[in-house]
């Protein structure tokens, strides 16, 4: 079979899965059936292993890490985003809401990456670094963990709207929503740093530069400012949780907008190498 037909292929059986899970996660929360709730975590791990079997024949087939195309890096962006959703509930069986967000997110990166070409493009120079690999694997872990603190934060602003319903009401209290905000986006800021860092590592050893002010770099350091201004505020400033929650949503677009969409529409170095 070819290998870009398997990996449409398995894809799709993905996608398929993340669906059943996501339909599976709201009954369970709006109808309280805990049974419904292990199902569609099941589905959402069933679903992770094609997805998987997917980039890893990718890899095989053009020798490169996800991180090359369109193609690749939405579908390997989705991949860490479930990855961390499943981690998450692991640690808090409460916090099933979050897949209500996270999910349909994972599965329209998915599905926006089969609707661009597969073609497989060879590695330019400037890519054979493993210094690039750790930037890339840290933009993803700090994607996941700045997308689980959008999904909280939703969830906290209609808590504390008032808004009741069998699905708010099972989540957890206000004031653990607000923390778990928090804690999330920490840990995207310290992932979003360490993607500088190693970034800038690799424009060194590439161009002799570590930083030129792409358009793309630029950006990346107006995110990282503004989820720094926001841990400044809280931690110093003591600012609320509706106001926590409504900065943490507008820095969340902003850190989409520098890796989803710049790359693809603001000439730079790195928009070459998602064409």
């Amino acid at each position: 079979m070819n290998p870009f037909l398997l990996e449409t292929i398995l894809h799709w059986v993905a996608v398929g899965c993340y669906i059943v899970a996501t339909v599976l996660f709201a009954h369970a929360m709006m109808w309280n059936h805990p049974q419904r709730t292990r199902w569609a975590l099941w589905a959402t791990m069933l679903g992770l292993v094609p997805h998987s079997a997917a980039l890893i024949v990718r890899w095989i087939e053009v020798g490169h890490g996800p991180y090359m195309l369109k193609y690749e890096v939405l579908s390997s962006n989705a991949w860490i985003a479930v990855l961390m959703l499943l981690i998450a509930i692991w640690r808090r069986p409460s916090w099933t809401g979050l897949a209500l967000v996270a999910l349909p997110g994972a599965i329209l990166m998915v599905g926006l990456g089969l609707l661009t070409s597969p073609e497989a493009r060879s590695l330019p120079p400037t890519l054979r670094s493993v210094w690039l690999v750790f930037h890339v694997l840290f933009n993803k872990l700090a994607v996941g963990a700045f997308l689980l603190s959008f999904a909280s934060a939703v969830i906290l602003l209609r808590k504390l709207k008032g808004a009741s319903s069998r699905l708010l009401d099972r989540l957890p209290d206000a004031d653990v929503l607000d923390a778990y905000t928090v804690r999330y986006v920490g840990f995207g800021f310290v992932f979003w740093s360490t993607t500088i860092v190693m970034g800038a590592i690799w424009a060194n050893q590439s161009w002799g530069r570590y930083w030129g002010w792409d358009p793309i770099e630029t950006w990346s350091l107006v995110t990282w400012l503004c989820y720094g201004t926001l841990l400044h505020l809280r931690l110093f400033y003591r600012l609320g949780p509706k106001t926590t929650a409504w900065i943490t949503v507008a820095c969340f677009a902003l850190s989409i907008l520098t890796v989803f969409i710049f790359p693809f529409l603001i000439p730079s170095m790195h928009s070459a190498y998602f064409q």
